[in-house]
């Protein structure tokens, strides 16, 4: 039995497939990269918030992806305040210990369950935040106590960097 010999064909062909597969790569590429985000969508992925001056008891508003992100650092009161809510009187019922990483710092999105509203700080009848639109009231760990919004205030992901800096997102 002979061993076939490489022919010019052969090569041509094992070319001519590479090349292609090359061209076809390059055509592919920028149909594929414009699928992903831009950078200005990036750079709104994620934002670090500076939270050194905020005193005990206070609240900052910063802006995240286009919606206001509550900052509270909260006082040993209001911590054994929501702390102290008994499950079965939550409309949605959530332990305040499941909401924050650290128990002095609550981070949450600053809209209303109920219509997307923003409500206010240290308002309505539980010393947390009150939607005036429809009278949502909110606690100190921002679940809904009463009024129309069906649940409680969302926490973004977010994370501590340093004793000083939040990163959410």
């Amino acid at each position: 039995m002979s061993e076939k010999k490489p022919e010019r064909r052969d090569f041509l062909f094992t070319a001519t497939y590479a090349i292609g597969a090359v061209g076809a790569g390059a055509v592919a590429w920028p149909l594929i990269d414009q699928m992903n985000p831009d950078a200005s969508v990036k750079a709104l992925a994620s934002t670090e918030v500076d939270v050194s001056n905020v005193k005990p008891g206070k609240t900052i508003t910063v802006l995240w992806r286009g919606k206001p992100v509550f900052i509270r650092r909260r006082t040993q009161e209001e911590i054994a305040e929501a702390r102290a809510v008994k499950m079965e009187d939550l409309i949605h019922p959530e332990k305040d210990e499941d909401r924050v990483q650290n128990p002095e710092w609550l981070v949450m999105l600053g809209v209303c369950t109920h219509l997307g509203c923003v409500p206010l700080n240290d308002k309505g009848d539980y010393d947390g935040w009150f939607c005036p639109c429809h009278g949502s009231h909110y606690d100190t760990s921002g679940r809904i106590r009463k009024g129309p919004a069906p649940w409680n205030m969302e926490v973004p992901k977010y994370e501590f960097v340093n004793a000083n800096t939040i990163k959410i997102g």
